[in-house]
């Protein structure tokens, strides 16, 4: 995780006082700063689930003490209120600034590779045809890393691009812990090693009308990719695809090609395992690493 990232959501027009940075509490956080609204009928809705069950927001909320990695008290204040309209400026301008390897996110190839860093291979070059399409979410067995055993085990079809492991991070609900944890489950380097050689995800993290869910995947997949096979995005539930023993050699493994497309820090439960359609959609930041992503999935 390289440089800090310093998102001004507007630019401040105003030389009109500055605010003391207090900003709204959001429900489930422990930032009580910010008093609600005085006015019943202004409730905020928040929801996980859209289109009657149809969409699911896999994105994690970004609140203050969401788990941050190596801290013990969560992500800390990240939202700033420079401009605000009680304090009399003509409208509310907000300020972020965090680490672009914070909760649900995307990796680059310049992450672990210092010379693609330098080359350029940011997230701004990552294919959106990757981080969009069909893809598998499945369960891994619990009470283990995701070694190359527990891989040959999932059995996952040929031609599958895109798979979201969900594990007992989710189980334990690591996410919504405070404190980083590093016995969260992740790849091992030969799970990593195993992935890379023997199956065609490259995101790790309907044009037909087939009836059978499997059938629709594997026809679409033939058109997609004329069965080449190739692993493009993988999707896990924590905040590191690499277990904590394996974190550098795992990422290694997985960034070298520059095809595999990393997503961490997924929200997955509460979702059945199966096929659906994912969506993820990361900010272009030129010459950043990582960054921030919205991902969700449709039945």
């Amino acid at each position: 995780m390289a440089s800090l990232l310093l998102l001004l959501l507007l630019s401040p027009l105003s030389t009109t006082a500055v605010s003391s940075g207090a900003y709204p509490t959001i429900p489930g956080s422990m930032d009580t700063s910010f008093p609600a609204s005085q006015d019943s009928k202004l409730i905020p809705i928040r929801r996980e689930v859209y289109g009657d069950g149809r969409i699911f927001d896999i994105t994690h909320r970004y609140t203050s003490d969401m788990p941050f990695m190596g801290s013990e008290n969560g992500l800390g204040q990240f939202l700033r209120l420079p401009e605000s309209m009680k304090n009399g400026s003509f409208a509310n301008i907000s300020e972020m600034k965090l680490i672009t390897h914070t909760g649900t996110h995307v990796d680059a190839p310049g992450h672990y590779y210092d010379h693609y860093f330098d080359a350029g291979f940011d997230v701004d070059t990552l294919d959106l045809e990757v981080l969009n399409g069909p893809g598998l979410l499945i369960d891994v067995p619990r009470g283990t890393n995701i070694t190359a055993e527990v891989m040959k085990s999932l059995h996952i079809p040929k031609g599958a691009r895109r798979v979201l492991f969900r594990t007992e991070n989710t189980d334990r609900r690591l996410m919504f812990k405070n404190q980083f944890d590093t016995s969260f489950v992740g790849f091992t380097t030969d799970g990593a090693k195993w992935l890379v050689d023997n199956t065609d995800i490259k995101l790790v993290g309907k044009l037909l009308t087939f009836f059978n869910p499997a059938l629709l995947f594997f026809s679409y997949v033939f058109l997609e990719t004329s069965m080449h096979l190739f692993l493009f995005n993988v999707g896990i539930d924590y905040l590191a695809v690499a277990a904590w023993s394996d974190l550098v050699p795992a990422h290694l493994v997985l960034l070298e090609s520059r095809e595999i497309i990393i997503v961490e820090g997924l929200k997955l439960d509460d979702i059945q395992p199966g096929l659906y359609s994912i969506h993820c959609l990361p900010l272009r930041l030129l010459g950043a690493e990582g960054s921030p992503a919205r991902c969700i999935l449709i039945k």
